[in-house]
């Protein structure tokens, strides 16, 4: 670190970067809350969803246990064929966020299979559909978890180090150009002292 010039244009380059320090300390606060919002609400979108994998695998135990034995290849009768993303912009960071997922469902005979395969398959499709949203909000939450620990740094680096090291800078400053300011009004009166004693003699 260079060596604080303790004069008058340091003074006033230490008091404009503490005002543009200050005007930003607002901004990333609002920017922590926004997202440590968002984050909340992530954990909770992702806490009904995994909510919502239990219901489904109950329904299935529950409506389909028949599943549990079946030598049936279920897999090949249902399967994602597309999923869109969009990405949402929350404070500068990009979110993805799922638009719609395509399942592309297998045509079978219906009297070639049991008659419970049907609502097995319908199951599986929103268990496929969960599934995709899960891993986009796991996305979501981390990229959230990112920002935040960024921001927290950058708000701490300018409210604990930044700010208060200018402030103390100032404080260095002002102390050193009031000592010269003191020492110069000594010198003066001294000189102003001489100059009497040598018109008095």
């Amino acid at each position: 670190m260079a060596k604080l010039a303790l004069n008058k244009s340091t003074l006033n380059h230490e008091n404009q970067r503490l005002k543009s320090f200050r005007q930003f300390v607002p901004a990333l606060d609002l920017k922590r809350k926004q997202i440590l919002a968002a984050r909340m609400k992530s954990r909770r979108v992702l806490e009904q969803l995994q909510q919502d994998e239990h219901q489904i695998n109950a329904s299935v135990a529950e409506q389909i246990p028949m599943l549990a034995q079946t030598r049936l290849d279920l897999n090949s009768l249902i399967r994602i064929q597309r999923v869109e993303h969009q990405l949402d912009n929350l404070v500068g960071i990009e979110l993805p966020r799922v638009a719609r997922v395509e399942l592309d469902r297998a045509q079978y005979s219906r009297l070639a299979m049991p008659q419970w395969v049907d609502r097995a398959v319908d199951l599986m499709g929103q268990m496929l559909e969960l599934k995709v949203l899960q891993q986009v909000e796991r996305v979501r939450l981390e990229r959230l978890e990112e920002a935040l620990q960024k921001t927290t740094q950058r708000l701490n680096l300018f409210d604990k180090v930044l700010i208060p090291r200018t402030e103390s800078n100032i404080r260095r400053i002002r102390i050193a150009l009031s000592d010269v300011e003191r020492a110069g009004v000594v010198r003066a009166k001294i000189a102003k002292g001489k100059r009497a004693r040598v018109a008095l003699r």
